[in-house]
């Protein structure tokens, strides 16, 4: 089972300067998280139209629990938690979860 970090960005104050620092520092500085085993990122949308409660979402895999758990504790993991409020001006909330696919 793979274990996905979702890093919810709520609406932020600019967005033009969230999406230039998001893009040009922040993903620079997460990339570097040992042990991703990918990291994806989009704008979010509702299917209604609405506005939706999230600015932007971004997805931290990593491929087992421990993993996470040393991926947590390194300099690179710390250095991109710190850098989130340079730029989270819509505040932000995390949580992880257990993946596995249903489609085979």
């Amino acid at each position: 089972m793979t274990i996905r970090v979702a890093v919810c960005y709520g609406h932020p104050n600019d967005p033009a300067a969230f999406d230039e620092y998001y893009e040009q520092v922040h993903i620079p500085l997460a990339s570097k998280v040992p042990g991703l085993t990918d990291y994806t990122w989009g704008k979010a949308a509702t299917l209604d139209g609405s506005e939706p409660p999230y600015y932007a979402v971004a997805n931290l895999y990593f491929a087992d629990q421990e993993a996470l758990m040393a991926a947590a504790g390194s300099e690179e993991m710390a250095a991109a938690g710190a850098d989130v409020a340079n730029f989270a001006t819509g505040g932000v909330t995390m949580f992880t979860q257990e993946e596995a696919s249903v489609l085979r």
